[in-house]
């Protein structure tokens, strides 16, 4: 069965995109820790993060980079934090958050966006990628 995020990639669920290449899918989280949280998902379905091989694992990290380094000139933060907790979804997943404190790296706080807010962000950091 297809976890959420390959329903995802395919668009049988709407997300708000900002970067795809032929491995990897980024996109905007509805339920995030801060402005601009995005997660980066490689397209091939794997549940733990060092159960990639190794290429797909360094290229995980350097999509991951690119989006960091966009969202970091878009967004109003001192950093881009990264997390890899996997428990949520079993299909491998980097956790790319705008950080001003250590709180927001913590699941515990959540930030509510409209779809509209939603859409400038993916469209302002896409534009950076």
């Amino acid at each position: 069965m297809s976890t959420i995020f390959t329903k995802i990639i395919k668009g049988e669920i709407p997300s708000y995109k900002i970067a795809e290449n032929d491995d990897f899918f980024a996109f905007l989280d509805i339920n995030p820790n801060a402005k601009g949280h995005t997660l980066v998902v490689p397209k091939k379905e794997v549940n733990r993060l060092f159960d990639l091989d190794e290429s797909l694992y360094n290229s995980l990290m350097s999509f991951s980079r690119k989006i960091a380094i966009a969202q970091k000139k878009v967004m109003d933060c001192d950093r881009i934090g990264m997390a890899v907790i996997g428990l949520e979804v079993p299909h491998v997943h980097v956790h790319l958050i705008p950080l001003n404190k250590m709180e927001d790296i913590q699941f515990t706080k959540k930030v509510k966006l409209e779809p509209k807010e939603f859409e400038a962000i993916a469209k302002a950091i896409s534009e950076k990628v």
